[in-house]
């Protein structure tokens, strides 16, 4: 029955894609379905949950930059916005108990701070799943977005790890082992090629880890986390991150289903799932209040905040904890799961629509900006540049020391990555830091000002370099573009989306290695 129901959500996020939502709301809708069906969760799909999630965190590991954690747009947004939703939440469930609302009748504020802190969670599985949809995880907001996510995954890790009774062992010391052993992973991780035995490495770290850290009573998903993060800073996280990419997603399917398969509510279990949904405003407003003061631009700050407009799947295991605990009623993991549920369906247009949602009211957001910007926010100088290559992994790097050859000083590389920003500048290269798909971008480019002729998209994914046409579109971009496919049927697309030249990179690298090769025939092929 478990295949039935994989096959049923395929056929649900393929419908819900054909209308502009992510796939992950049809997985939602496909456990609804079961559920009003009376089918309950098995055993094997809350497996293919865990591995979903555990992967997911392992990614995000690989791809963490520490670092970025420090900054007080960070840390400061995501410990303020908890305490101050956890407070709200709960004052405020207390008090339609106080005034006699029958599902919160008799709460006592332990119990509706309880509650409030399971609510104060956004989703990391959403949030990660609609930027790379959008093709935009590498622009500022998605990675303001990103790290406060992680920063409320530790803070939910930290919470389990002392609530669910499980004291971490005294073997749970030797894990710190992983620190000074990084180096014979990363032996390992540089001779395991390009095929198969990087994406088995990949698994057996993330889930090997996680169950050796589930062995000493230490939370497994968090064990996957910090082994990504030991690998963060090698040049091959990004290449393990893209080949775990496919068998994350499917695990996924599993969390999703799971969430529908909670099971049906009562109308009154369902009314308040529906008054703590429509209330998910007043997180998104608090977010960008606070990523304002932080000196954010204000589009920054409200695509950050529409990309946390949801709740989160911890705040079942939080809600599961005081279940168990007897701090809570068992009706309360339905509401929050139908009010999860509510959130992603809701959020999903909600952040498709939100470049066009800023456009709208940028007018009235303009008052809450801050008259200090951090640095990344302030204009970007390309000085007279005419050649503007984004994307400088090998690819990029390589069109940027042909045409340097042609045309000096003319060229400028562009990468999101600063690691990679720092590399190039220190080989020669004038490189600055930023994102194609990044509207704050182009924004602070201004295009208008600048000699630009040619753009070349030297990007990893097709959907990224779609993203880019439309920013550059918006951006009032009159130049040429040309981008890289690795599949012929994406060049009509990228075609229509204004891109004048599209190359296949292994076409156009078989024919390169063609002319090359010809050479050690002389001037006749052997046989001519």
């Amino acid at each position: 029955m478990d295949i039935l129901w994989i096959v049923l959500a395929f056929f649900f996020g393929l419908g819900v894609r054909q209308i502009g939502l992510p796939p992950l709301v049809g997985y939602l809708l496909a456990g609804f379905l079961l559920a009003s069906q009376g089918a309950v969760g098995s055993e094997t799909v809350q497996r293919f949950a865990d591995l979903g999630v555990t992967l997911l965190l392992f990614t995000i590991g690989l791809k963490l930059d520490v670092g970025g954690l420090k900054q007080p747009s960070v840390w400061g947004t995501a410990t303020a916005h908890m305490l101050l939703t956890v407070l709200l939440f709960a004052t405020g469930l207390y008090a339609l108990g106080s005034a006699g609302l029958a599902v919160v009748a008799g709460l006592d504020f332990t119990t509706a701070l309880l509650i409030g802190f399971a609510l104060s969670f956004s989703s990391t599985v959403f949030a990660v799943k609609v930027l790379e949809e959008k093709g935009e995880m590498s622009a500022l907001y998605g990675r303001i977005a990103i790290g406060i996510l992680i920063m409320q995954d530790i803070a939910a890790v930290v919470f389990l790890a002392f609530s669910t009774g499980k004291v971490p062992s005294l073997w749970a010391l030797l894990l710190l082992g992983f620190i000074p052993l990084r180096f014979v992973l990363v032996w390992i991780l540089e001779r395991c090629g390009h095929g198969e035995l990087l994406v088995l490495f990949g698994l057996s770290l993330a889930l090997g880890g996680a169950q050796l850290f589930e062995l000493v009573n230490v939370k497994g998903d968090l064990g996957a986390l910090l082994l990504g993060v030991l690998l963060s800073k090698h040049a091959k996280a990004s290449e393990l991150s893209r080949a775990l990419y496919g068998f994350k997603d499917l695990f996924l399917v599993g969390f999703f289903l799971n969430i529908g398969l909670s099971g049906m509510p009562s109308m009154a279990q369902f009314g308040m799932a529906v008054l703590l949904a429509v209330v998910v405003p007043l997180k998104v407003g608090l977010f960008f209040l606070l990523l304002a003061r932080f000196r954010l631009r204000v589009r920054t700050s409200m695509l950050a905040a529409i990309s946390l407009a949801n709740y989160s799947e911890f705040g079942l295991i939080v809600g599961a904890i005081g279940v168990s605990s007897g701090l809570l009623d068992k009706a309360w993991l339905t509401i929050i799961a139908i009010s999860l549920s509510i959130t992603f369906i809701l959020a999903s247009p909600l952040n498709t629509a939100a470049h066009d949602i800023y456009m709208r009211i940028r007018t009235f957001l303009k008052r809450y900006e801050h008259p200090v910007r951090l640095p990344e926010e302030r204009p970007i100088d390309v000085g007279d540049a005419r050649i503007l290559i984004f994307g400088m992994g090998h690819v990029g790097e390589s069109a940027y020391d042909t045409l340097q050859e042609k045309y000096g000083r003319d060229v400028t590389g562009v990468d999101f990555d600063d690691r990679t920003v720092a590399s190039h500048r220190e080989a020669g290269r004038n490189v600055v830091l930023g994102s194609a798909t990044d509207p704050d971008f182009w924004s602070r480019l201004h295009l208008s000002d600048t000699c630009i002729e040619l753009i070349l998209l030297a990007l990893p994914k097709h959907q990224e370099d779609l993203q880019a046409a439309r920013e550059l579109a918006e951006a009032g971009y009159r130049g040429k573009i040309a981008a890289t496919v690795k599949f012929d049927d994406e060049i009509e697309a990228l075609q229509q989306a204004g891109i004048h030249a599209a190359f296949n990179l292994y076409a156009e690298a078989g024919a390169g290695f063609a002319e090359h090769a010809s050479g050690l025939f002389g001037e006749q092929p052997a046989g001519g």
